[in-house]
C-alpha cells in the first residue's frame, strides 16, 4: 500500500519539501512511531506516516466542551446506596460549615446586644457583644473556652453589608481578633503579633464593589457571606487587672459600614442586659448545632454562602444533584437522613476525643499546624470543629491536647498527676501560656476555688528550688505549700488537659519545643 506524504510550507523557515510536523500530527502519532522506527524511516517521515495511519477525529472544540453538563445529570435515576455514599461524605466535610451557619441563625434572633443567660456574648448580626471578665463555666455554646482572656463575639453577615471592626490602643497588652469565614478559615491579621495599629478595619465579601471610606486602614476580604469575629484580650487573675482592662476593651466594636463616621465608639461592657437563649442549652456537652434530620435541607443554602474552593466544584455538584433527586423521592431523602445520623455517631462523634486524631507528639500530646487554615483538609477541620471550634492561626496560638498520662492511660480524677516544666522550659511565647483542665465534654470542672487553668495570668505559681515548675493536677487539695500550683480535677471522672501558647516563639512553631509528660503520682 502506498501512502502520500503531505507537505507544509507554513512553518517559519520550513523546507517546502519537508513533511508536516504539526502539533496535531505529533499527538496523533501514537505507537505507530515505534513501528516506523523499525523500518528505518527518517524522524519526520515517521511522524507524518504515523499520523496518517491513525485517522482519528479532532478533539472536541472548546465551545463543545463548554456546552456539556458541568456536573451530574439530574435527570438520571440514582440508587439508594449511591445516595447514602454521597450523604455520608457530604455530612462529614460540610459539618463545620453547617455548624457556623446555624450559629449565625442563632445570632440573627438576638433581640439586642447583651449576654445570653448572663454569661455569653450575644448580639444581632453585624454587631458585637463583649464580656468584661473571664467567661463563666456555665456556658455551653462553645467547647474548650479559656479563662485567660476577655472574649467578645460578633457574627458578620457580609452578604448583607461590609462591617467595620474597631481596634483601640491596647497599650502593650496582648490582644488578637480572630475572624474566620464559614469554613472556620481565618482571613484577617489583627493582633499583637502583627503590630496592628489602632484604627478602623473593614470586613467585606470578596465580590463587594463598594467604595472604601476615608479613615479605613485596611480591607479584609472573605470568600464566604458569613464571618465570625472573636476578640481576645489578655487579663491576669487580679482584681486590679480586671479593673484596668475595662478602659481598653471599651473601644472594641463591630458595626455595619453605614454606621461608620470616623469616631471611635465606646461601650461600658459591664452594663449589658441579660438575654435568654435561642437554643436548648441543657445537658453537659456543647449546644447542638448540627442536626442530621435537617442537614440536607440546609446544605444548599450553606453552600451558596460558601462558594467552592478551587477543585471543589465537582464535589458541590455531586451533593447538590443528589439532594435534588431526594427532594423528589421520599425514600432517598429518608436514606440520606439515616446515613447522616450514622455518620454523626460513627465518624464525627469520636472526634470529640483528642486522642483520636492530630499530629502525635512525645508523651501522647497531640496538636495541629493548620489551624484556621484548613482549606480542603476536611478531616482536621471537622475534628477541630467537633472538639474545640474557633481556634486561632498557628502563629497566633499553638494548641496542645492531652487525654492520656505518660503511660498511655486515660486521665482520671481518681488519680493524682504532676506536669513539670524544666527550668526555663515553660512554653516559649511572646504573649502568654496556660494549662486548662476540661471535663470529658470539654467544659470547665466546677471546684471550690473556681480555678480552671494555670499559667502566665496566675500570680500564685511558685517554682521548685531548682527553678523547674510543677503543676499538680488532682481532685483533692495538695499540701498547703503546693496549693498555688494546684489545678483541680473532677473526682473519679475522666478529664482532658489543654495547653495554649499565645504568640508562640520559633521553638514552638518549628516543633523543637513540646510539652512535658503528664506523670501519674505514686
Amino acid at each position: 500500500m502506498t501512502h502520500t506524504l503531505s507537505k507544509d510550507t507554513s512553518v517559519a523557515g520550513g523546507d517546502p519539501a519537508r513533511p508536516s510536523l504539526s502539533r496535531r500530527n505529533v499527538l496523533l502519532a501514537g505507537p505507530a512511531v515505534a513501528v516506523a522506527s523499525t523500518l528505518g524511516l527518517g524522524a519526520s517521515a515517521r511522524l507524518v506516516q504515523a499520523a496518517e495511519l491513525n485517522p482519528q477525529p479532532l478533539p472536541p472544540s472548546p465551545n463543545w466542551a463548554q456546552a456539556m453538563p458541568s456536573g451530574p445529570d439530574v435527570s438520571v435515576r440514582i440508587t439508594e446506596p449511591y445516595a447514602r455514599m454521597v450523604a455520608r461524605d457530604a455530612y462529614f466535610w460540610a459539618w463545620p460549615l453547617v455548624n457556623i451557619y446555624n450559629r449565625r441563625l442563632a445570632f440573627k434572633h438576638a433581640p439586642q446586644v447583651g449576654l445570653m443567660n448572663g454569661v455569653l456574648p450575644f448580639a444581632p448580626l453585624n454587631t458585637l457583644s463583649m464580656l468584661h471578665d473571664y467567661i463563666e463555666p456555665e456556658q455551653r455554646w462553645v467547647a474548650c473556652p479559656n479563662q485567660d482572656v476577655v472574649y467578645g463575639a460578633a457574627v458578620a453577615a457580609l452578604d448583607e453589608t461590609p462591617v467595620v471592626v474597631q481596634v483601640p490602643d491596647f497599650r502593650g497588652r496582648f490582644w488578637v481578633y480572630q475572624v474566620v469565614d464559614l469554613r472556620t478559615d481565618g482571613f484577617v491579621e489583627l493582633g499583637s503579633m502583627y503590630g496592628t495599629q489602632p484604627g478602623f478595619y473593614l470586613l467585606a465579601r470578596a465580590d463587594w464593589q463598594g467604595e472604601t471610606p476615608r479613615g479605613i486602614t485596611k480591607v479584609f476580604q472573605a470568600q464566604t457571606g458569613t464571618a465570625f469575629v472573636v476578640p481576645r484580650v489578655f487579663q491576669d487573675d487580679t482584681a486590679e487587672d480586671r479593673q484596668a482592662v475595662q478602659a481598653l476593651i471599651a473601644g472594641i466594636d463591630v458595626y455595619p459600614l453605614a454606621q461608620f463616621d470616623g469616631t471611635m465608639k465606646q461601650h461600658d461592657w459591664r452594663q449589658l442586659p441579660r438575654l435568654g437563649s435561642s437554643t436548648g442549652d441543657s445537658g453537659e456537652g456543647e449546644t447542638r448545632w448540627v442536626f442530621p434530620e435537617t442537614f440536607f435541607d440546609q446544605l444548599p443554602q450553606v453552600l451558596t454562602d460558601a462558594p467552592p474552593l478551587p477543585g471543589e466544584e465537582a464535589r458541590y455538584a455531586q451533593v447538590l444533584a443528589v439532594i435534588a433527586a431526594a427532594q423528589k423521592d421520599p425514600a432517598l431523602k429518608q436514606a440520606m437522613t439515616d446515613e447522616a445520623k450514622k455518620t454523626d455517631v460513627d465518624l464525627v462523634g469520636p472526634l470529640l476525643q483528642f486522642r483520636n486524631w492530630g499530629e502525635q507528639l512525645p508523651y501522647h500530646w497531640s496538636s495541629i499546624s493548620n489551624s484556621a487554615a484548613f482549606g480542603t483538609d476536611y478531616f482536621t477541620r471537622t475534628a477541630v470543629a467537633k472538639s474545640n471550634i474557633l481556634v486561632n492561626a498557628p502563629n497566633e496560638t499553638k494548641y496542645y491536647y492531652q487525654d492520656l498520662d505518660a503511660s498511655g492511660a486515660r486521665l482520671n480524677g481518681a488519680n493524682r498527676y504532676a506536669v513539670t516544666f524544666a527550668k526555663d522550659q515553660t512554653p516559649p511565647v511572646d504573649g502568654f501560656w496556660s494549662l486548662t483542665l476540661y471535663d470529658e465534654h470539654h467544659f470547665f470542672v466546677p471546684n471550690e476555688i473556681k480555678r480552671y487553668s494555670l499559667g502566665t495570668k496566675n500570680k500564685s505559681l511558685r517554682p521548685n528550688p531548682d527553678g523547674s515548675l510543677t503543676i499538680y493536677v488532682q481532685a483533692e487539695p495538695p499540701p498547703e505549700a503546693q496549693r498555688g500550683n494546684w489545678l483541680p480535677a473532677p473526682n473519679g471522672a475522666d478529664f482532658t488537659l489543654y495547653m495554649r501558647a499565645y504568640w508562640p516563639k520559633t521553638a514552638i512553631l518549628d516543633g523543637s519545643w513540646t510539652p512535658p509528660a503528664v506523670h501519674r503520682a505514686a
